[in-house]
């Protein structure tokens, strides 16, 4: 494909691979007990195929077996239980088929849905079951034993042993005014916790989250374009409302029997949030949160009595971290710990001792390897060292004169990660490597390990992208502010070129990573006439805590600072960088972002393309906004100072200098079934602009969600958001 074929067609190339991620493995693992390894991974067919199956891989030949094919076995996608949906949007799912799976202890059984049915896998012999249980069966989970099955069904779980005749349901755990057995919203789109079930090592009991929305307010998503259908309802807990009240109890599999943990009786007003469950040995943890979130509260059950094993405080603060807390003969977890100079970093403690060193940045505990004796071992981290655009995979030992901060991922920037299994002693049996870099357009995963022939791979069948990716790492200005230049190539970059920001910008998401996947999309709007410049401002993760905290109370300001203030830097750097031709695009808080820099930038922003924006933090979910903004009753001037709209329906105006600009155009696009950002936001945004006169146009999306899922609504979008930007900028169309 020529380089000018691979600029028209990718709109559409990248809507139906979805954004290039189908046919690459994901989900993998290794299993199964030493001198035995074997490598679990999902994968479609082809980079174009969205249904993603099950596949079994020899370390040693490379050899992969099919274990599951989810078109020979699954229902249509329309079977879906609506519990499926939610989760899938949660985490932005956009494929098919297999997208999650659990496997037992002993690498012997895999356990997944399939279009709402059950599904149990012979590891070594490939013979799939799919159980017909008449009910349409979510978040399956396989016991440690791999004997039992838990599953969520109509607001309950039931058990299926798998080893029976014939296997069948049995009720274990379901109450009339609750929901157990599944992940709340707040949990699921913005702590991390997918999952309401966790099983006890032994395989005799579940501990199961009850989940009480009775006091939650109702969000009600219609779809104008078919007005027969009634609204859905959801729970939705907008900042300053009451929240889901969850508990947790531990179920004896075999009776029945049920304790309900006395989670408040020990933790007081802690328990606001059930943020973090883990119970891959004994005890079983519990981390919850205060509303105000300024504490991770760890409570141990074992026994049959609950404990407090330790209360992390912070301030503003106490940031959720994967994987954390965990159990290795004591507790893991992930801390803002003060240097010598007074500067925060985030590491790995043991029983709050900090175990890496100053200069390393843990982003997430990937696993956790324990010893034979239970209280040494080794932790699998992801985390950053200088350079916060990277991330490698180091291992931790734990123990006595155990050495710290081993690094295991190659040498080099680049997001890295790691599946590795361990000998007793703590060093790699094997490992499959997953690496993105600024060289390849997507991953390559390369096995390694004792036995292994160099240059192994997993294979990957990703569609070629085509595009000739020309992107530039700065650091700008006084605060370094970590940025990357997109610009066209050939001809096209002569100059002077009119210059599109194009930044997430805000909390737990970082756009600048050194990874060329990263800039496809930049890189395409740039081959449309622009210089696209991408700025990681203060509030986004990497550079250790103080530079996220720096948003707290205020989503709004300094954010937009370092949007303008790097885009200056970045003219000094280069000169063809037109800056009286500034636009800018986002999406979700980039659109909010964005939205902000038309509306109090005029003077620079000459037009933006507004993406699913939250306007009015008030009408966003609590566990998010609150933990930046407080509680809107306490502190409603952190509102106002965030907000584009203003609680009398007023637009936010214009900086001091910038009044007498002529006013900015907005292109505002959202999805009208969106669940996470509701499309009030945006309703709410278009009311405001056409009481205030400005220019302005809106694209609703009818069935789309927070993602535009389908591909000819995502490929179009894209073109529309570039001939509005040519428009706005003054050039014309490529």
């Amino acid at each position: 494909m020529s380089g000018a074929d691979a600029v028209r067609d990718y709109p559409v190339r990248a809507a139906v691979t979805r954004r290039f991620t189908l046919g690459v493995p994901r989900d993998v693992a290794i299993v199964g007990p030493a001198g035995a390894r074997t490598i679990l991974a999902l994968r479609s067919d082809a980079g174009d195929d969205p249904v993603t199956h099950l596949w079994r891989i020899d370390p040693v030949t490379g050899e992969e077996v099919r274990l599951l094919d989810a078109r020979a076995l699954g229902r249509d996608e329309a079977d879906l239980p609506a519990e499926e949906r939610a989760r899938r949007e949660r985490v932005r799912e956009q494929a098919g088929g297999v997208t999650a799976y659990t496997v037992d202890r002993a690498g012997r059984r895999v356990a997944c849905a399939l279009g709402g049915q059950l599904v149990v896998v012979d590891v070594t012999s490939a013979d799939a079951r799919v159980l017909d249980l008449d009910v349409p069966v979510f978040d399956p989970r396989i016991s440690p034993d791999g004997s039992m099955v838990a599953l969520h069904h109509g607001d309950g779980v039931s058990v299926v042993a798998l080893d029976d005749a014939r296997p069948a349901l049995r009720r274990l755990v379901e109450e009339p005014d609750a929901v157990w057995g599944r992940a709340e919203f707040a949990a699921a789109e913005e702590m991390g916790r997918q999952r309401g079930m966790w099983w006890s090592p032994c395989s005799t009991r579940l501990a199961v989250a009850r989940v009480d929305e009775s006091m939650v307010r109702r969000a009600h998503l219609a779809d104008p374009s078919r007005p027969e259908r009634a609204p859905t309802e959801l729970a939705y807990p907008f900042a300053g409302t009451p929240n889901a009240q969850v508990g947790l109890a531990v179920v004896d599999v075999a009776t029945g029997a049920r304790t309900l943990l006395d989670v408040v009786g020990v933790a007081g007003q802690d328990a606001e949030y059930l943020a973090r469950v883990s119970w891959e040995v004994e005890p079983l943890l519990v981390g919850c949160q205060p509303r105000d979130q300024r504490a991770l509260h760890v409570l141990a059950h074992a026994d049959g009595s609950l404990r407090t094993v330790r209360r992390i405080a912070a301030e503003p603060w106490v940031e959720l971290v994967p994987g954390a807390p965990a159990w290795l003969g004591g507790l893991l977890t992930v801390e803002d710990v003060a240097g010598a100079d007074g500067m925060l970093r985030r590491a790995l403690c043991h029983d709050g001792t900090p175990l890496t060193p100053t200069g390393v940045e843990v982003r997430a505990l990937l696993a956790v390897h324990r010893g034979t004796d239970g209280r040494s071992g080794a932790v699998v981290c992801a985390v950053s060292h200088d350079d916060p655009t990277s991330i490698d995979v180091v291992v931790v030992r734990v123990g006595e004169d155990a050495p710290s901060d081993v690094r295991v991922s190659a040498p080099g920037a680049g997001l890295h990660h790691a599946a590795l299994a361990l000998d007793a002693d703590g060093d790699v049996e094997l490992a499959v490597h997953r690496r993105v870099d600024l060289d390849h357009d997507g991953p390559t995963f390369t096995i390694g390990g004792r036995g292994v022939p160099e240059g192994l791979t997993l294979r990957s069948v990703a569609e070629p992208v085509g595009l000739t990716v020309d992107v530039r790492m700065l650091e700008l200005g006084p605060r370094r502010l970590r940025a990357a230049l997109v610009l066209p190539v050939g001809a096209a970059a002569d100059g002077p070129l009119p210059v599109v920001l194009d930044p997430y910008g805000g909390p737990h998401a970082q756009r600048v990573l050194a990874a060329r996947g990263a800039y496809h999309g930049s890189q395409w709007l740039a081959e449309q006439g622009f210089a696209v410049l991408v700025i990681d401002g203060r509030g986004t993760p990497g550079r250790g805590p103080a530079f996220e905290h720096a948003v707290h109370t205020d989503l709004a300001t300094h954010a937009l600072e370092d949007q303008i203030a790097g885009l200056d830097a970045a003219a000094d750097i280069e000169p063809r960088l037109d800056l009286t031709r500034v636009g800018i695009r986002g999406w979700s808080y980039g659109g909010t972002l964005a939205t902000l820099a038309a509306l109090r930038r005029p003077d620079r922003i000459r037009c933006a393309v507004v993406g699913a924006p939250v306007t009015d933090w008030r009408l966003y979910d609590t566990h998010y906004t609150e933990r930046y903004l407080g509680h809107p009753d306490v502190d409603p001037e952190a509102y106002a100072r965030s907000g584009v709209v203003h609680a009398d329906g007023t637009l936010v105006g214009p900086d001091p200098g910038a009044e007498d600009a002529p006013h900015a155009e907005l292109l505002v696009v959202h999805g009208l079934a969106d669940d996470n950002v509701l499309a009030a936001h945006s309703l709410r945004l278009t009311e405001a602009l056409h009481a205030a006169g400005r220019p302005f146009t809106f694209l609703p999306l009818t069935s789309a969600t927070h993602m535009a899922s389908d591909p000819q609504v995502a490929a179009r979008l894209l073109e529309v958001q570039a001939r509005f930007l040519q428009r706005g900028l003054g050039i014309g169309a490529a």
